[in-house]
């Protein structure tokens, strides 16, 4: 027997806290939650650098495994760029 209920909707996920470590997934590029500015979020690369303007709908927390994977692929390219 169907009541005709409609399932309670989800509510959104929580934005990540400022300094919190995300995957920005339009553009593929991990980088640290700086602030908030109207709708967009933004994000610093984790070694410094320029930040970029992120839709905060399209970033996704990472995982301490994901974490230390970007870490060391930075340390890597700078070993790289260094060697050269």
């Amino acid at each position: 027997m169907t009541t005709g209920a409609q399932p309670c909707p989800l509510p959104p996920p929580p934005e990540p806290a400022v300094g919190t470590a995300v995957r920005d997934t339009r553009r593929g590029r991990v980088g640290i939650v700086m602030a908030y500015d109207g709708p967009y979020v933004q994000l610093r690369p984790l070694n410094g650098g320029r930040e970029w303007d992120a839709d905060p709908g399209l970033v996704q927390l990472l995982s301490a495994a994901e974490l230390l994977s970007a870490r060391l692929a930075e340390v890597n390219e700078r070993s790289r760029r260094r060697d050269r």
